[in-house]
């Protein structure tokens, strides 16, 4: 950069490099489990996902997992969609904005929180060990 603030927020292309960058930093015995997971940056959560989280305000979600976590997994599965990791765009930039957190940090937490969830954890879980309890 030249030393001038961008112009631009932040596009999906930029938003998925970071997440990707996010994910390469987890390291083993994890990091295995993630090869198969699809990344997918959106503006936002659609409707039907939204109703199904009962959020109202489609920038209260900044990212959502699909997927079964890795210990529900089964050899038997197929068919079925490969496990995703959805970040949205929007709402990251509108969290960015409002906490002043870098946009690396914050994609980087989403990134992680998400795949606290691909492997079986609960949000309870994860605000626990961030708390260090």
């Amino acid at each position: 950069m030249n030393g001038q603030a961008p112009t631009h927020a932040p596009d999906a292309a930029v938003i998925e490099a970071l997440a990707r960058a996010a994910l390469a930093r987890i390291p083993e015995p994890f990091a295995r489990h993630l090869h198969d997971v699809v990344l997918v940056v959106e503006e936002f959560a659609d409707v039907e996902t939204l109703n199904a989280l009962g959020i109202d305000d489609p920038f209260e979600l900044t990212g959502l997992y699909h997927g079964q976590p890795v210990g529900e997994k089964s050899a038997f599965d197929s068919g079925t969609l490969p496990d995703r990791i959805h970040l949205y765009r929007r709402a990251l930039l509108d969290e960015w904005v409002d906490t002043g957190v870098s946009l690396e940090a914050l994609v980087s937490h989403v990134v992680v929180h998400e795949v606290g969830h691909h492997f079986g954890l609960s949000d309870d879980d994860m605000h626990a060990l961030e708390d260090g309890e």
